[in-house]
């Protein structure tokens, strides 16, 4: 088989990658494990969806399928319940439920999302009981399958999906007794905090975590305990909480195994500001990349990397010297890391505070010269920050800085 890109993952920021991609004039393949398009959304009932890119609210499976729906007008080649176990420049290796197949292409973009962190990732102390779930897992249970996975629930995390967990658990008639965050502030969005939690009443612990499970067979309780400045374990705030499951909402791993170790710095995929990698021809995008709190922002990625990667597949993409993006110890990253001198246009730093601010500033520096500077009124850890920068202000390399 031979096509000009291939993307590989079907959820928004893969189908905006193929419709960008197409809309170069680049024939495209679209390649999904899944039996239909739509990726995370498809369990994702709730509403909060669309605003930004759609300009009116959906929820999950209403964005997946719109977009699903531009991808078959378009005529994009899907290739679904397929999985890649290899990909190498301008080779893609996907084994399908008849066949194994090598595709040959002119570019790649991958889109294969997140996976989320297990109860052996976090080092939970206990026996393996039934009852200790992903927050994603009890997600897909409910809302697919129509089953609940207990009557009591504790909540380990306070990620956006355990945030939406603990509303959709109370209103489906399951006790909420707990949530327990063992950081000093949530790494959830502020709207999910307030329309999750507090409008139901559900008990939420900062600086505490789950010790251990207790029971024979299934989860009976948990014990609890406050954690300090080094998030050590306090022995002496240990309680025990009566339950009988353990929802973790502890984190996303990026799916990024199929690219080389040259690409990434520590979980983090090193991109320029087309999306592309240090290998020529491998854009990455979405969840892959790094976490994204809203599908909207992981399709206007999708876009970007669609877009450059069209144009490689063509051989229209122009090549620029690079400069690198810095940041100050209030950042935990920036998003890109490189960026290309170009002549003209703007582009996007998106970035993730390690702290909360109060009405401060971004920052953006290059050659000891303010380049661009935003006003926010809040800035949290849970909730990505972007600014614009112009190409024609880069005098070298970027500072990246919150505060005056």
């Amino acid at each position: 088989m031979k096509t000009d890109v291939v993307v590989i993952g079907g959820g928004p920021s893969g189908m905006s990658a193929a419709l960008k991609a197409k809309e170069q004039g680049a024939s495209v393949l679209l390649i999904d494990v899944e039996p239909r398009l739509g990726g995370i959304l498809n369990q994702c009932i709730h509403n909060g969806f669309g605003l930004k890119h759609f300009k009116e609210e959906l929820t999950g499976p209403e964005y997946a399928d719109r977009l699903a729906r531009e991808v078959e007008r378009e005529g994009i080649d899907v290739m679904l319940n397929s999985y890649v176990n290899f990909i190498q420049k301008n080779k893609v290796y996907v084994i399908t439920p008849n066949s194994q197949e090598v595709i040959d292409c002119g570019a790649i973009v991958l889109a294969a999302g997140a996976r989320e962190r297990t109860a052996g990732e976090i080092y939970l102390k206990g026996k393996r009981l039934a009852g200790v779930y992903t927050a994603g897992t009890v997600q897909k249970m409910i809302n697919f399958y129509g089953k609940l996975p207990g009557k009591k629930a504790v909540i380990l995390g306070s990620g956006d999906i355990g945030l939406i967990m603990a509303r959709r658990l109370t209103l489906e008639g399951v006790e909420v007794k707990l949530v327990c965050e063992i950081m000093p502030h949530s790494s959830g969005l502020r709207r999910n905090i307030r329309q999750c939690i507090e409008d139901f009443n559900i008990p939420l612990l900062y600086n505490h975590t789950v010790t251990r499970v207790v029971g024979k067979e299934r989860v009976e309780g948990i014990y609890y305990a406050e954690v300090d400045e080094n998030r050590n374990i306090k022995k002496e705030t240990e309680k025990f909480l009566e339950c009988d499951c353990l929802l973790l909402s502890v984190g996303l791993i990026p799916e990024n195994s199929l690219l080389p170790e040259s690409v990434q710095r520590g979980k983090y995929v090193i991109v320029d500001d087309e999306r592309q990698t240090s290998e020529d021809g491998i854009f990455v995008s979405g969840n892959v990349l790094h976490i994204h709190d809203l599908a909207d922002n992981a399709t206007e990625e999708g876009e970007i990397a669609g877009k450059f990667a069209g144009l490689h597949a063509l051989g229209k993409l122009q090549k620029y010297p690079k400069n690198k993006i810095y940041f100050s110890n209030k950042i935990s990253y920036t998003m890109p890391e490189l960026v290309n001198r170009k002549p003209e246009g703007k582009f996007t730093i998106y970035m993730r505070a390690n702290a909360n601010f109060l009405k401060t500033n971004i920052v953006v520096s290059s050659g000891g010269k303010v380049i661009a500077k935003k006003f926010c009124v809040g800035i949290t850890t849970g909730e990505m920050q972007e600014i614009e920068v112009d190409y024609e202000q880069i005098s070298g390399d970027i500072f990246v800085d919150i505060g005056e």
